[in-house]
């Protein structure tokens, strides 16, 4: 506890002199963003011409407000200003102590962590700001192509260390709090993680934030602002129970909201033609989307990106006062909840009709709220007349996943309805300015909408995705013509936007025509009443058809599947890129996923292997490592140009680095013990190997022959004598970490199961220090931050080709930990950098998948006796009185759905267990190992996340580093 050390007065000429110095009222008050035209929806207007806002301050020392030079004309002067002044310990104290007292969140009496946090993060803010709008007044200026990177999620992590490191003001932070009575690693924990993201994606798209800024690339990222998060994981005795996230409880001191930058966002409603043929989306349910700025700061550059989040609110006359007045509450305020409920949650539970309607308009509302301020963006910065053909020479829109599908047709829309170009201009801009990342190969994560939602929900961007699947028929009808109508029946069927619905009756047409020169086998034709998706010349040409031969002229439909959009279809469509994210990912993308795609657009796809920033999670999160590093390679360069760490493979057998290596890495299992004591209340021993799998609860990821493997290690200890068990196995903590979504019902037995085993394992006063196993509740970048560094060996151990790439993995081996693994998503690739000998590879290989389950199918598999043995031992209750029979069920049996071990986890089994075996031998070596470790990190150069995004920029976007002058 601390008392603030300074009075009211004192606050204000300390404030003064840090201004003086820093030439800035440190304000976001240039942000030249739009504000929202209410028309953009109902109707097409002219463009009208939307004024700057020149950045103003007000003068502490004589409070007169001074208007600052426009940093696009005089840029030099505000530039140099800004480049000359760096903080010191003494004006950053000044700075928290004014925000302590002026920008409270807290009460005045004591200057306590939390305060400290909020004053520190707001002191901070007040540089990135700044920089913020240093760097796009010049974007403004030079009127740059810029890359818009939408995500649904990002999950970024605590930001005070990483800006202040970025700012490369760690050093003056931590003696400005130390004055101030407080340290900074005591303050900086007590910032919540930004509860916006849930796993890899979303790490990810954070991840490319950081390089995107560090690498001075023009960009942006879209997102939603959720008020709670996936959820807070609980464990008990239950196993997973989910409470919402409390992120924003206190507020977030990083984020601006932007009340002058809204959009409005329609569900529901209809579509009326006008004489001319021009469309209207009226009536329905009206929200407004609320931008929310977050500033992204680059390494050592003074380019500051922007994360713009949007949350959702409905306008204050949509209050029913009258109703709330005559006590019907719940009618008085039903407008106001159904706005605010879209932002509440991250991924809502899909199983009802209301959760599916409520991903949709999550949907939605990133996409059209972000399309209308990028579409806002270039108007101004076009000035007058708008040239919409050059609009993909300024726009790159990424879509990460098929979340963000939707602004295919969203763009389309407001070019025809509110722009006033025509179907060809919109569809051929459209289809110059949006890409698609694919992230995996499930098929149930390929999305799927009802159609039947969708028409209710959004019934213009239906008539345009129909008119898109339109394009895509006829374009594949062009491709291969119609000699061969099986062949032609199977490309639709996979190709399609639209599944299980009629052919629009230009396709039809051409059919039947090609039934003059060629007799194709009969089928039959629904009739479409959807007029938009008819060629306006289509009409006059079917009159003289045979009405009767024309409904014997189409696919067969299943009447008893429902009519669904294909959403990643409509990506490849819609996109001029797709690429998948690891080697063999993007091979499985060509070869399955899309193949018949293609075979038609080979152009189209790409590979871009992942990458995560060095920064976080190395530089940052691992400093004592990260200090080594520097020493040996004699440079810290390494941080922005990771093809430095290759240097460390030439000392790789050096007896003192390896020394250091070890050193480092036990003070780092210190650390990770002292947390795993606050998180669990059990003590492992920082002797012991540190086995950790930290990532989402999935099947695939398989979290269950990970623990299955652990459960065959404990019974064989518990056969053995106390001499042959430490003769035969090196001490182990076995680390898991990861959320089970919500309605997964299987993966939440798997939390519980190894939960489970843990109880047991860890009272077991035979085994003591040799066998651990420890769940740590809430996984999240934090925790990550803790436990990677103190990590030895790490767990990838996905079915092979079922993994698109994992990030986890990256971090690991960056870190010096060893991966064992299959050969799945981006381990095929970290194993060719770090080494054959340096990773531990098991299992099954991709191409082998297949056949397994088909051979399983047909009764032909043998499961291992060692793996019945441990189902056996599962079964007779050791673990506790919970039912495992579904659990062991899944593993069981030859076909049907939740049986016949579809995940491969008994074939792979006996694989695993004999791998895990060599890791011991290798343990046991300490040299041997460090050397690995050391080969890991020197391997890992290839999977910086900046790396990735010069390959984006590069091969998709197609923009160029913007240096600020």
């Amino acid at each position: 506890m601390a008392t603030l050390p300074f009075s009211a007065t004192s606050a204000s000429s300390a404030q003064s002199m840090f201004i003086s110095n820093s030439k800035f009222i440190l304000g976001f008050m240039g942000f030249n963003h739009i504000t929202h035209n209410p028309e953009l929806f109902l109707t097409r207007t002219p463009r009208s011409r939307y004024s700057r806002r020149k950045l103003s301050v007000m003068n502490v020392d004589s409070n007169q407000k001074q208007e600052l030079k426009d940093p696009v004309t005089q840029e030099e002067g505000v530039a140099g200003a800004l480049g000359t002044f760096i903080p010191d310990s003494a004006s950053i104290a000044s700075s928290i102590k004014y925000h302590a007292e002026f920008t409270p969140s807290f009460s005045t009496e004591r200057f306590e962590l939390p305060k400290a946090f909020f004053a520190t993060a707001e002191s901070v803010r007040d540089n990135l700001i700044i920089n913020w709008n240093v760097t796009y007044d010049y974007y403004e200026k030079m009127n740059v192509k810029q890359a818009y990177y939408l995500s649904m999620e990002f999950l970024q992590g605590r930001a005070l260390l990483n800006a202040i490191g970025n700012l490369e003001l760690s050093g003056a932070y931590a003696e400005a709090l130390r004055k101030l009575g407080h340290d900074l690693e005591d303050v900086a924990r007590q910032e919540p993680d930004a509860a916006l993201g849930n796993g890899g994606l979303g790490r990810l798209a954070s991840c490319f934030l950081d390089s995107l800024a560090t690498l001075n690339y023009p960009a942006w990222g879209y997102g939603l602002r959720y008020k709670y998060g996936l959820f807070k994981q609980h464990i008990t005795k239950d196993g997973q129970e989910e409470v919402a996230e409390s992120w924003l409880e206190m507020g977030n001191p990083w984020e601006i909201v932007r009340n002058d930058v809204s959009y409005p966002v329609k569900f529901y409603g209809e579509v009326i033609s006008g004489a001319d043929g021009s469309k209207q989306w009226v009536g329905g349910e009206n929200v407004v989307a609320i931008a929310y700025d977050v500033p992204i700061p680059g390494y050592k550059t003074r380019t500051t990106i922007n994360l713009q989040l949007w949350s959702t609110k409905v306008a204050p006359e949509e209050f029913g006062l009258r109703a709330f007045n005559a006590g019907d509450h719940a009618k008085a305020y039903a407008a106001m909840k159904n706005a605010e409920k879209i932002c509440y949650i991250l991924y809502p539970g899909d199983e009802s009709l209301e959760g599916k309607t409520l991903r949709l308009k999550q949907q939605y509302t990133l996409c059209s709220a972000s399309l209308q301020d990028i579409i806002a963006r270039f108007e101004r910065r076009s000035g007058e007349p708008v040239k919409w053909e050059k609009f993909p020479e300024k726009v790159a829109v990424q879509m990460n996943d098929t979340h963000p599908t939707l602004c295919i047709p969203e763009l389309i829309r407001i070019l025809i309805d509110v722009k006033g170009l025509n179907w060809k201009e919109a569809w051929d801009i459209t289809q110059r300015t949006v890409a698609y990342t694919n992230h995996t190969v499930l098929p149930e994560a390929l999305e799927k909408w009802s159609l039947e939602l969708m028409q209710e929900l959004l019934p213009r961007h239906v008539e345009i995705i129909r008119m898109i699947d339109e394009e895509l028929l006829h374009t594949i009808i062009a491709e291969y013509g119609t000699e061969d109508l099986d062949m032609l029946k199977q490309k639709l069927k996979q190709m399609r936007i639209l599944d299980n619905m009629e052919l629009p009756d230009s396709v039809v047409e051409l059919l039947l025509k090609s039934e003059e020169n060629s007799v194709v086998d009969p089928v039959e034709e629904v009739d479409t009443s959807d007029e938009e998706t008819k060629p306006a010349s289509e009409e006059d040409e079917s009159e003289g058809l045979d009405t009767e031969n024309q409904k014997e002229k189409t696919f067969d439909l299943e009447p008893k599947l429902p009519k669904m959009v294909r959403m990643a279809n409509l990506c490849v469509a819609g996109g001029y890129a797709v690429n998948g994210v690891a080697e063999i990912h993007s091979e499985i993308v060509k070869s399955e996923v899309f193949n018949e795609f293609y075979k038609m657009w080979p152009e189209k796809f790409q590979n871009k292997t992942n990458g995560v920033t060095p920064r976080r999670w190395i530089r940052f999160c691992n400093p004592d490592l990260s200090n080594i590093i520097t020493k040996w390679i004699g440079t810290e360069d390494w941080v922005v140009d990771t093809e430095k760490l290759a240097k460390l493979r030439k000392f790789a057998d050096n007896e003192e680095l390896q020394s250091e290596w070890r050193e480092s890495k036990r003070r780092n299992k210190i650390k990770v013990a002292s947390f795993l004591k606050e998180k669990t209340g059990y003590f492992v021993n920082p002797d012991a190997m540190f086995d950790v799998q930290v990532k989402r609860i999935h099947e695939y990821k398989r979290q269950l022959l990970n623990i299955m493997g652990i459960v065959y290690r404990y019974k064989k200890m518990k056969e053995m004598s106390p001499e042959e068990r430490k003769i035969k196995f090196v001490p182990r903590v076995c680390i898991f970490g990861g959320k089970a979504f919500a309605t997964y019902v299987q993966a939440k037995r798997i939390v519980k199961f190894i939960t489970d085993v843990g109880a047991t394992v860890n009272h077991d006063p035979d085994i003591g220090d040799l066998l651990k196993v420890v769940f740590v509740p809430d996984y999240n970048v934090s925790v990550a931050e803790v436990l990677i560094p103190g990590s030895e060996l790490s767990q990838h151990i996905s079915t092979a080709g079922m993994e698109a790439s994992g990030t986890s993995n990256m971090k690991f081996a960056m870190n010096g930990c060893i991966l064992i693994g299959t050969l799945d998503g981006a381990n095929v690739e970290i194993r060719q950098e770090v080494g054959e000998d340096n990773f531990f590879l098991f299992g099954a290989q991709a191409h082998e998948i297949a056949g397994l389950r088909k051979e399983r199918t047909e009764g032909k598999f043998v499961p291992d006796p060692r793996f019945e043995e441990v189902k056996a031992f599962v079964r007779s209750g050791v673990f506790g009185p919970y039912n495992y029979e579904e659990l062991m069920g899944s593993l069981e049996g030859n076909e049907g759905y939740g049986r016949a071990d579809y995940f491969l986890v008994g074939k792979d089994f006996p694989s695993y267990i004999e791998c895990q075996e060599k890791v011991d031998e290798a343990y046991r070596d300490q040299k041997r190992w460090t050397t690995m470790s050391i080969l890991n990190t020197a391997g890992s150069y290839k999977f910086s996340s900046d790396r990735t995004i010069h390959e984006y920029a590069r091969d998709i976007w197609g923009i160029e580093p913007v240096a600020l002058p």
